[in-house]
């Protein structure tokens, strides 16, 4: 991408989007959406509704406007809300009207991406399996089937937004609805049918009559009158079983600008991918848990604050852009008085420009924005907000007192999930069946089972193909070996070295998913499961035998997992012997006590192998601690410089990709708990621990040569001049203050937070007039005038470094 296109992106995004009160009516222009007749600005950042409890949402919210959001953006998921064709649920994290009024509360707006196709990571895109049963369909292509099913579904949702006064037309915070998503990726596999499949999506989204316009995202070939908007600005990447952890640094980001606010969790079997982790973190600027991520969010804010400085020229006119040398450009925006630049270094190396007969520093890949097309509010590579160090602290899964008296057991009870076929409703058929349609995803879990009678023993091999996503080979009730894919390549071939036993002998295949696809074209159609074949090589006189063609039994999901999270009756459940441990296809269930406080937790499933967990009967997803990423990849430092890719910044090589998985603290209850596992592979739940995420430091880095942003400057009192930066430091949680200051340097201090360091000049004041200024408040500003401190090098540029601990 050239440096002219990136740089347009960057405004582009920001120039179609608008204001921040609310208004009846909303339209728009070729530069931007207009509130009651005025051209606005607009920052939109998205939270997913279902990836977090509504416990959580009204903080999200309220740190998201702090942080200088002007519209929440959400998909509504079509799985979560019609699991079965025609019941629908609108309850607890699917209960869509009270997060959209909360959003609404914190005075915020809405863009509403009602799609239905969503992707976002998500179980088959959001689709619901029913429809793929549906006699004739097709989706996401010109096909009657599936554009009834589309517009039902659509306009269930428009109905029920004009009921609840939703739409800023009624006097509610949605100003925009998305119909589609990003079909100008894949429309091209669909043939001619593409395009009057989106011209039949844009006439039917503008027939429900919302009073707000349309969009649709990545569909440069989008319809009059719908919008085409990006809304694909990565601040991260996912996680998925068996991948490193993605990061992307805050100064890519700024000059990007990505729009995931708040990631979230995966509870129950909503990732899709496949492999997609349960942690959907997306190294966002509030984090899983729902905290400040810094100094992502505080850098985000800075970014947010610079751009409103510019509305007025950003709104009013198109952008001259020149070139400054090669790969660096400035974009203007001026009319009449009013002038407004951006100088871009799109380039691996600094520079230095003049531009209005001043000149610039930029540093390699940096946006920076002159609201006056002369002094430099921000730079994009240049942070100057705080930063924070948290970290989780474990301990022990506290037993609740009299729960169980068997103290072998330490304090867990435990049920044999049959290995094989155990349930009623199995059936038998020949041949090998694609998962998908067996189960219709009512289950992760499908079991394939036949017998073959020998003449004598053998020791052979048995080779199985499978179209994924994992799956596990038991011979004569013993577990003989297992395959899994991973999220690039989901397919599974394994040969597992087996005995066979002279007589009858019996196959037990357990086929699973790890969330099905969500992305492609025709990706509903992709499957999973033993297709096969499925042969036994080196049998007698070197021959082998294929059984994929004969008579299989099929089991759909878990004897057990019919009986609900609580995965059976107490009645069933086993305390009076030794704990199996380190054994395949067991339920585990412990009542316990919540940690004390308010922070985050987590259980950490270090010491199990793969499942699924559940707290007070709500799934908080699966787990697969044992699933490695590769050793390789990773680097201890980033050149973020160039354009984002996932593997750009890796972290975590060679480690688990997820060992600890969220628990909402609303799931917990003071005092009885429970805990169900279900442990597909083995492991020892007596390891699980609880971790409470604690805040360890805030730090604040301000320079002289790094001006912080237009609100943290010192003034002239008589002149209202600009006379010097300021440092804020402030306390991440409400109804803390600072207790402590770890370090304090004026100077040239050197390092990161947690890790500061003097520099060869530092004044001895800075200390004490840290600690004077700032314990006991919840925040402080300091300025950075050698008045204060003193000048311990003069001439040279300083720079303030604190570290402090809140409590």
């Amino acid at each position: 991408m050239r440096a002219s296109q990136t740089l347009f992106l960057l405004l582009w995004f920001f120039c179609i989007y608008a204001p921040t009160s609310f208004s009846t009516n909303v339209t728009y222009d070729h530069r931007a959406l207009v509130i009651n007749g005025k051209r606005r600005v607009l920052v939109s950042g998205s939270i997913h509704y279902p990836r977090s409890t509504p416990e959580m949402w009204p903080d999200i919210i309220q740190k998201s406007k702090d942080g200088g959001l002007d519209v929440i953006e959400t998909y509504v998921f079509w799985n979560l809300h019609e699991p079965v064709r025609g019941q629908y649920n609108f309850e607890g994290r699917a209960d869509l009207v009270k997060f959209l009024k909360t959003v609404a509360a914190a005075g915020l707006y809405v863009h509403l991406r009602i799609g239905p196709y969503a992707c976002a990571e998500w179980n088959y895109g959001g689709f619901p399996l029913w429809l793929h049963f549906i006699p004739g369909i097709q989706f996401r292509t010109d096909n009657k089937p599936f554009e009834e099913e589309m517009k039902r579904f659509t306009a269930k949702i428009v109905d029920m937004m004009k009921q609840e006064n939703l739409y800023m037309s009624y006097g509610g915070p949605i100003i925009l609805s998305q119909i589609e998503n990003e079909y100008g990726n894949i429309d091209d596999h669909y043939g001619p049918a593409a395009k009057s499949y989106i011209k039949w999506a844009a006439s039917m989204a503008t027939s429900l009559d919302t009073g707000v316009p349309w969009v649709m995202c990545q569909q440069l070939d989008a319809p009059d009158p719908i919008l085409k908007i990006w809304t694909e600005g990565y601040t991260g990447w996912f996680l998925a079983f068996g991948d490193a952890v993605p990061h992307r640094p805050v100064e890519d980001l700024a000059l990007a600008f990505g729009d995931a606010y708040h990631g979230g969790t995966n509870f129950g079997r909503a990732s899709g991918g496949p492999f997609v982790a349960s942690s959907y973190d997306y190294d966002a600027p509030i984090d899983e848990y729902g905290i400040l991520r810094q100094p992502k969010w505080g850098h985000l804010k800075d970014l947010h604050k610079a751009i409103k400085l510019c509305e007025e020229a950003l709104t009013a006119t198109d952008p001259t852009i020149t070139s400054l040398g090669p790969n660096i450009e400035v974009a203007v925006y001026k009319t009449g008085a009013v002038c407004s630049a951006f100088l871009a270094n799109i380039a691996t190396s600094d520079a230095k420009v003049t531009f209005n007969g001043n000149p610039y520093h930029l540093p390699a890949w940096p946006v920076s924005i002159l609201p006056d097309c002369k002094n430099v509010v921000l730079n994009t590579a240049k942070i100057n907000s705080a930063s924070m160090i948290s970290s989780f602290t474990s301990e022990s899964l506290k037993e609740e007192v009299g729960s169980l008296d068997d103290s072998d057991s330490g304090g867990w009870s435990w049920i044999s999930e049959p290995i094989g076929i155990s349930k009623a409703d199995s059936f038998s058929k020949f041949g090998l069946l694609e998962q998908i349609n067996t189960t219709a995803d009512r289950s992760d879990y499908l079991w394939y089972s036949t017998r073959i009678d020998l003449d004598t023993g053998a020791q052979t091999v048995l080779h199985i193909k499978s179209l994924g996503q994992a799956l596990h080979a038991f011979i004569n009730g013993k577990l003989a070996g297992s395959g899994i894919g991973n999220h690039e390549k989901a397919k599974v071939k394994v040969d597992i070295p087996i005995t066979l036993l002279a007589g009858k002998n019996t196959i037990d295949l357990l086929s699973l998913t790890v969330g099905l696809q969500n992305y492609g074209a025709f990706f509903d159609t992709w499957g999973a499961g033993i297709t096969g074949p499925v042969i036994l090589k080196g049998l007698k006189n070197g021959s082998s035998l294929d059984l994929s063609s004969q008579k299989w039994t099929y089991q759909i999901g878990l004897k057990d997992e019919d009986l609900g999270p609580s995965g059976g009756s107490s009645g069933q459940w086993n305390s009076q012997s030794t704990l199996p441990v380190h054994q395949p296809l067991i339920w585990y269930k412990t009542n316990f006590l919540a940690p004390s406080g308010s922070n985050p937790v987590a259980i950490d499933f270090t010491g199990m192998g793969k499942g699924e967990a559940w707290v007070n009967g709500q799934s908080i997803g699966r787990y697969w601690p044992t699933y490695a990423s590769p050793s390789s990849g990773c680097t201890d430092s980033c050149n973020y410089r160039g354009s984002y890719q996932a593997s750009k910044c890796l972290q975590n090589c060679g480690k688990p990709s997820q060992t600890l998985y969220h628990v909402p603290r609303s799931w917990l209850r003071p005092k009885s708990n429970t805990l169900v596992l279900f442990e597909e592979s083995g492991g020892n739940p007596k390891q699980i621990t609880f971790a409470t995420k604690q805040m360890g430091s805030v730090c604040s880095h301000v320079s002289e040569s790094h001006p912080p942003p237009v609100d943290l400057w010192n003034s002239d009192a008589e002149s209202g001049r600009k006379v010097g930066p300021v440092m804020l430091l402030e306390c991440p949680y409400p109804n803390q203050v600072i207790s402590s200051i770890k370090f304090a340097s004026f100077g040239t201090p050197q390092g990161t937070c947690g890790n500061f360091k003097h520099g060869r000049c530092s004044s001895n004041k800075a200390l004490s007039i840290v600690q004077k200024g700032c314990i006991g408040s919840s925040s402080c500003r300091i300025g950075l005038s050698i008045n204060t401190f003193g000048d311990p090098c003069k001439g040279v540029p300083k720079s303030l470094a604190v570290e402090a601990s809140c409590s």
